[in-house]
């Protein structure tokens, strides 16, 4: 144990400083709000020997405060108006609370709903760079000691909560930029469709079958989310077809329709210069939904698993959409006939385990095309 000038003991301030530092490793790259919320309380818990920390965050056009993450419990949205945290977001105050039945702010109906026994309470604002109020950390219920928070406790969350301000902020910068990245991927796509007189529903029917697939596939959630968010730029490629192709009412002649194949290149070349990595998941998909898994696909002819998986569940998708809805030269398919399709097509034109998962779901991507039929505004 070492000691200080004055021959004081230096453990306290040692443990905390060795807690931060712990937690700033964990936090520092972390991109996932659930998980970041997880190591910000569990960063608090720790700092201030409490039971339970709750990060909350506020939502001022809601008019609601919640978090995604509490220990013990799911997520919680309480009004901001409500309970402590809710007093402290609107006010600012920074909470020692030893006796929290006997505190007229403290909302009882918390405890009743999750069966849990709040003794005491340590709260205090999270704030920007503006100094504006973005959350409210708060820790419940002191495990050591006399089991009552002290100020030095108050000083420690605050720590806490300087760099947990820093951490949100750049987060909800991150989370802008991939909803305006959304919003233009969706907005070109659909201005795609509506050129080759197909209706944006058709991007969104997409979008949502390559959901349902890559989760039955097995893909992990945030790939998942990639591929809903990226697969509507399937056909981007097709903005830079002559008219006099894309709009043809009949048949294409052979010329025409090799002119049509490179939209998937085209849609490649357009979008090949971005390190985003929502706009390079869209680069896959647009230049990959038409390769065959048995190698007579195109643009490359790629084979198997040199498809990459983003461009092997969008293939079909993509096909299923094609089949299941009324376009202008076709009815649509009944359901056997698109199934016995998948089936016979399997190992040829499509990966036989996107088909397998495809089986397992076709009921869901059926209600998909139904609740996003293009009569739908």
């Amino acid at each position: 144990m070492g000691k200080t000038k004055s021959g004081k003991a230096t453990t306290g301030a040692d443990e905390l400083l060795k807690t931060i530092f712990q937690y700033i490793v964990k936090i520092s790259n972390e991109r996932d709000v659930d998980k970041l919320l997880v190591n910000l309380a569990d960063m608090g818990r720790d700092l201030v020997s409490a039971d339970r920390c709750t990060v909350w965050l506020v939502n001022r056009e809601a008019e609601k405060i919640w978090s995604k993450v509490a220990h013990g419990v799911d997520r919680i949205e309480i009004p901001l108006s409500k309970g402590i945290a809710g007093h402290v977001a609107e006010t600012g105050e920074h909470l020692v609370i030893n006796d929290a039945y006997n505190d007229d702010r403290f909302d009882q109906q918390i405890d009743i709903a999750t069966g849990y026994h709040t003794r005491n309470i340590l709260a205090l604002p999270i704030e920007d760079s503006k100094g504006e109020i973005i959350g409210v950390y708060q820790a419940i219920n002191k495990v050591s000691g006399n089991k009552n928070f002290t100020k030095k406790d108050l000083e420690h969350l605050l720590l806490a909560a300087s760099y947990t301000g820093k951490q949100l902020e750049v987060l909800a910068y991150a989370e802008e930029i991939k909803l305006t990245q959304r919003e233009i991927i969706l907005t070109l796509a659909e201005t795609g469709e509506m050129r080759s007189k197909e209706t944006g529903n058709h991007v969104k029917r997409v979008a949502e079958y390559s959901e349902i697939l890559a989760e039955a596939y097995g893909l992990p959630s945030d790939q998942v989310k990639l591929l809903k968010d990226a697969s509507p730029m399937h056909d981007i490629g097709k903005i830079a077809i002559p008219d006099s192709i894309l709009l043809k009412p009949g048949l294409l002649t052979d010329e025409e329709r090799t002119e049509m194949k490179t939209h998937t290149t085209l849609g490649h070349d357009m979008l090949k210069h971005s390190d985003r990595e929502l706009l390079k998941a869209a680069v896959i998909v647009a230049y990959q939904h038409h390769e065959k898994w048995d190698g007579t696909g195109y643009p490359r002819g790629l084979k198997g698993e040199e498809i990459h998986i983003f461009g092997r569940l969008t293939a079909i998708a993509d096909v299923f959409d094609a089949l299941i809805c009324k376009r202008v030269y076709k009815d649509p398919w009944p359901v056997d006939k698109i199934i016995a399709m998948f089936i016979e097509s399997k190992s040829k034109d499509f990966d036989p385990q996107v088909v397998d998962a495809f089986l397992k779901v076709q009921d869901k991507m059926i209600k998909v095309s139904v609740e996003l039929d293009d009569t739908i505004s």
